[in-house]
């Protein structure tokens, strides 16, 4: 590094597919940095002696540490660095809104754009997979403990990560056919390749983590069955995967379906490979109701299953939007049209039973509500239909009751989320530990992941406080 740091106000840019041709392929948009890119933005680094990026990374990745090896050709160093705190780094570089989190943090950002960390992070972690490069692994020391853990998404499978490098004999109990979660059958390939999920998997199972699929624990076993069965503590990351709806008119018509269901059936089940039978309704026109990230997916997958329109319905101004930057112009780039301030009051069907059409009205935003955003007003006498043929509804979603039903000592609120304590992940049930959208409701995938770590540390702390101090 020598002292020199690079001045530029911008990032370097991130080579990306043409919008034209990535909007009728499931190829990945974003095309990583080059060896020289990554090294040319590393050295936008200050190395600031606070680390602010550091206090804004939920699982506390070395920030400018591992970029530090970037600058100097140490590319697996860089990858070492990361892993250390963080068993899923080419996802994270991929999903994470580092734009509210550690790059929202960066000095360099006050005049001008900060460093690409996100970026930085996926460079890595992608020269380790192309070269071969599996990192350094130090030597597990088996304490004799069992921990359950159910659901193998992000939060699960950082839990699982973390107790398995502590010494835990860790079983993940996955209700699907393959562990992965949100990461496997709601973030679309061309955001985050299935391939590259799975080599995340692969890695913490190198560490002696083992999974055990289509296993619906509360159905299959209860979490009392897994305490019974020699289970020292169990962690609960089930996910947020009941749909949210509306309760308007038309809502049973066929042409109607959930984001979830809908990314489900395409990433997890094929949809959008011919050689697969598949059940996806495949339209000319679709409406996608909703302003988040799973919204941009559901409408831009649209696109690539040969939707000829689709648009976003919004009820709030693009300002609102809860989507991250990135994601609302590459839908915009690839021709998403966005229809803000409207709110659908009826789905309109034919004679067949199906959707014809989305009748909505014009909002204005007023005060301010809870959420801290302009609360949406409707417009008198401004409804208009648009005509579509299919409308997916992306308007968020709370946990499966099912394992809070079969539990009994497990507390839920009144969204029906798990109850923990916010510094352990405690549940109200003895040794039982949860975290993720099982807890928060929909939320992002390092936030989960920053919950499975802080439960691991507080599994070990319970089962093993010696090797804790």
């Amino acid at each position: 590094m020598a002292g020199k740091f690079n001045m530029a106000t911008e990032k370097v840019p991130m080579p990306e597919r043409d919008p034209k041709e990535r909007a009728t392929c499931f190829e990945e948009v974003t095309m990583g940095y080059s060896a020289q890119q990554a090294q040319e933005e590393a050295t936008r680094c200050l190395h600031c002696k606070a680390k602010p990026c550091v206090n804004g990374c939920p699982v506390g990745v070395e920030i400018p540490d591992f970029i530090a090896e970037i600058a100097s050709g140490n590319f697996e160093g860089a990858y070492d660095t990361i892993r250390k705190t963080n068993s899923l780094p080419a996802i994270c570089g991929r999903v994470c809104p580092q734009e509210n989190q550690c790059e929202g943090k960066c000095v360099r950002g006050k005049k001008g754009e900060p460093v690409a960390i996100g970026r930085l992070e996926r460079f890595a972690a992608d020269y380790a997979r192309e070269n071969g490069y599996s990192g350094k692994q130090a030597e597990i020391t088996p304490n004799g403990k069992k921990v359950a853990v159910v659901g193998g998404g992000p939060a699960g499978l950082t839990c699982a990560g973390d107790l398995a490098r502590r010494g835990y004999q860790v079983m993940i109990f996955e209700a699907f056919h393959v562990a992965g979660g949100v990461l496997m059958y709601g973030i679309p390939e061309f955001r985050l390749p299935k391939e590259i999920v799975q080599q995340e998997i692969h890695t913490l199972e190198a560490l002696g983590v083992e999974i055990q699929p289509d296993m619906v624990i509360g159905k299959i076993l209860s979490i009392d069955e897994l305490m019974e069965a020699g289970y020292d503590a169990v962690f609960i990351g089930s996910g947020a995967g009941l749909p949210r709806l509306m309760h308007i008119s038309g809502e049973a018509l066929v042409g109607v379906c959930s984001a979830n269901e809908y990314l489900t059936r395409i990433n997890l089940m094929h949809g959008y490979d011919e050689r697969y039978a598949t059940p996806v309704i495949r339209s000319k026109a679709v409406a996608v109701v909703g302003g988040g990230n799973v919204a941009m997916d559901a409408a831009r997958s649209a696109l690539r299953m040969g939707a000829e329109h689709v648009y976003i319905v919004y009820r709030r101004s693009e300002v609102e939007m809860p989507a991250r930057v990135e994601e609302v112009h590459h839908a915009k780039e690839e021709g998403v049209d966005f229809k803000n301030l409207c709110n659908p009051v009826e789905i309109l069907g034919d004679e067949t039973g199906r959707v014809c059409g989305l009748k909505c009205i014009r909002m204005e935003l007023g005060e301010l509500d809870e959420s801290g955003r302009r609360c949406p007003v409707e417009v008198p006498d401004s409804e208009f239909v648009l005509d579509v043929d299919m409308v997916i509804m992306s308007i968020g979603t709370s946990p499966n009751p099912l394992i809070s039903s079969t539990t009994e000592g497990l507390d839920t609120n009144r969204w029906g989320c798990l109850v923990v304590n916010e510094d352990t992940m405690a549940t109200t049930k003895e040794k039982v530990y949860a975290g993720g959208d099982a807890v928060t409701g929909a939320a992002t995938v390092i936030l989960a992941m920053g919950a499975g770590k802080t439960a691991a540390a507080s599994i070990d702390e319970i089962l093993c406080p010696k090797a804790s101090n």
